[in-house]
């Protein structure tokens, strides 16, 4: 796939985050919505990042993450593009996350928090409600370390 595939793929990654919260918001409340055993909708914010980690500082930790997020997305733009569109995995790793850090970033922007509304459970242990973009963001990160490790050293 060529460079503007993978741009696309990131756009893609953001669009389908943002109207999934938008019907998370729609839909969901925090009450569980049983989907499969294991699986639940439940519509849930979180000021901080992953697993609610600085979500009780006070506001400030908004405009951080804010900055790291879009820093963070201009330099996996920048090193996408500079790939030229291979290797695949590594390209595609790099548009996943830089799509779910666009996608988180836009709702820290006009709200101040990250919707989340994915609660995967084991009896009565609940992994850390969260969206599609940290599922991409996830994805990617497993595809570009799966990269880097199987490119040879030197």
């Amino acid at each position: 796939m060529a460079r503007l595939g993978w741009f696309a793929l990131s756009l893609l990654v953001v669009g389908l985050d943002l109207c999934s919260k938008l019907l998370a918001q729609t839909l969901l409340s925090a009450a569980p919505l049983a989907i499969l055993p294991g699986l639940n909708l439940r519509l849930g914010y979180n000021p901080g990042a992953a697993w609610g980690f600085l979500a009780w500082a006070g506001g400030w930790q908004r405009w951080v993450l804010a900055g790291l997020a879009l820093g963070i997305s201009l330099f996996l733009l920048t090193w996408l593009y500079r790939t030229g569109g291979k290797p695949r995995s590594l390209c595609c790793g790099l548009a996943l996350v830089s799509g779910g850090a666009i996608g988180n970033l836009y709702d820290r922007l006009t709200l101040g928090m990250v919707v989340d509304f994915i609660d995967i459970y084991w009896r009565h242990w609940h992994w850390p409600t969260f969206n599609l973009a940290d599922a991409a963001i996830t994805l990617g990160g497993i595809l570009i370390a799966w990269d880097t490790l199987r490119r040879p050293v030197g």
